[in-house]
């Protein structure tokens, strides 16, 4: 097993595979739940390896993204996630014991992809739970509440 790289250990409680069912509403779509997995991994460096996706309640897969997480000393955070839908995400934010309250730097969108202008997302464990809500500003909507889920270690 490779060693965890020492500027991590603030972020230590993420590692791990989350497993759970969220939930999500925007005014531009229909409500719905979804299953989900999260992965956080390392390989020995300072940074952490992110993997997220979703499926619908049959089965059928919905979103996937893929990233990494970037400690900023010992208080801090920046989150890098590229989307197969043509989004980037740059974010950063602080870390206050285990929740993460991140909000984008940047967002980029290739061409085809849907607008997006604002993403915040907080991240909080307690024990072998993992709590997180996503609010999102995209196509012409401000920014508001977009996904949460429960998720278990």
């Amino acid at each position: 097993m490779t060693e965890l790289a020492p500027p991590l250990e603030p972020l230590a409680f993420l590692l791990g595979t989350w497993r759970g069912r969220g939930r999500g509403d925007y005014p531009t779509i229909e409500s719905f739940e979804y299953d989900e997995e999260i992965t956080f991994s390392h390989v020995g460096k300072p940074f952490l390896v992110y993997h997220q996706r979703t499926w619908d309640l049959d089965g059928r897969p919905l979103h996937t993204e893929m990233g990494y997480v970037r400690p900023v000393g010992t208080d801090g955070a920046e989150f890098v996630i590229a989307q197969p839908t043509g989004i980037t995400e740059i974010h950063a934010g602080p870390l206050d014991g285990q929740t993460l309250r991140l909000a984008t730097q940047s967002v980029g969108v290739s061409p085809t992809a849907k607008e997006v202008r604002a993403v915040a997302r907080t991240i909080s464990v307690d024990g072998d739970t993992m709590t997180y809500r996503l609010d999102m500003e995209a196509v012409g909507q401000p920014l508001q509440f977009h996904l949460e889920a429960e998720l278990r270690r």
